[in-house]
């Protein structure tokens, strides 16, 4: 099959992913149809993407990091399926598009682990640039004094990688390296009205009205749209292209899983329910199919750029 896209797209998920389990037990059986098979995604963490993708010709990819652990932790497992990933497809870069957390183990992953040279472009959704208050008040509550006891059998730090405090730290130590590089970057935000969002989020979802406005359950608008642009230490200034959602969308819908509310009450089998979660989720698909074919112009642009370099380069050295 003859791919669109030069560089793969990694699908960066977020914190306790809910097919964690499945996902290792197939893995673990090497069952291979799982990450390419057209209808094998669709109990997937991002709802049947990756198939829909590559059934429109792009090279995509599922990553696999730990399940709660830290950003750090996270960043590092990032940047092995990164190098993976690359070694397989024989690609000098990827794209990633990232949900959630995803976001931040990217960004963190290019800084901090030194793979800007490797990442054409981080797109985000729905991911919390600058915490949420959710983190720090489940911390707050108690949880916080729990996580070392938790840690003998499941790392659940990244609770506290996601609090307002921790992201306003990170947040400083990464912006003259992200100013400075070569990566474009992008954020995507969404919001949902509280009787559409998920039962589990509704409590989360008053927080986050309270403090910050409007959410996606989890998120805050604000939070999720990150900055408009970034300054380094030199004064070189970097552009982060803001995109709404273009529905409305709480924070599991943004990766295909539509209206679970509906769907626990009237049961899946419900014809008309039925029907709008597969329109739905078809829009959804056609949201990131949408993101892929515009990464497709910036690697164009990318690849240009590289062979101008290139020949700016065998000019240099042909002149005696």
């Amino acid at each position: 099959m003859e791919y669109r896209n030069l560089y793969p797209i990694i699908l960066a998920h977020g914190i306790a992913r809910p097919d964690f389990l499945i996902d290792s037990v197939i893995r673990s059986l090497n069952l291979t149809l799982y990450d390419f098979g057209l209808i094998s995604d669709r109990f997937h963490y991002f709802r049947g993407i990756a198939s829909y993708l590559r059934k429109h010709g792009f090279r995509v990819w599922h990553s696999n990091v730990s399940f709660a652990a830290d950003v750090e932790t996270r960043a590092q497992d990032l940047k092995q399926e990164v190098l993976r990933i690359l070694e397989q497809e024989k690609s000098p870069k990827v794209h990633i598009i990232a949900h959630s957390m995803g976001g931040l183990d990217a960004r963190y992953m290019i800084v901090f682990e030194k793979m800007a040279s490797f990442v054409a472009s981080l797109t985000t959704i729905g991911t919390p640039h600058f915490g949420t208050p959710v983190a720090d008040v489940v911390l707050q509550k108690g949880l916080g004094k729990l996580l070392p006891l938790f840690r003998a059998f499941i790392n659940l730090d990244g609770i506290s990688s996601v609090t307002t405090y921790n992201m306003r730290f990170l947040n400083q130590e990464m912006r003259d390296a992200e100013a400075s590089n070569e990566v474009f970057y992008q954020a995507f935000y969404s919001r949902q009205d509280q009787n559409r969002v998920f039962f589990l989020f509704q409590k989360s979802w008053e927080i986050l009205q309270e403090k910050e406005g409007e959410n996606d359950g989890l998120v805050s608008v604000r939070s999720q749209k990150w900055v408009r642009q970034l300054v380094s230490d030199t004064g070189k200034v970097k552009n982060i292209r803001q995109v709404a959602f273009p529905m409305k969308a709480d924070h599991l819908e943004q990766v295909g899983w539509w209206n679970m509310n509906k769907m626990v009450k009237v049961g899946w089998w419900n014809i008309f329910a039925l029907r709008e979660r597969i329109q739905n989720e078809n829009r959804i698909k056609e949201i990131y199919l949408r993101i892929a074919e515009e990464l497709l112009h910036l690697e164009k642009d990318s690849r240009a750029e590289i062979q101008k370099k290139r020949k700016k380069k065998q000019n240099i050295r042909k002149v005696p």
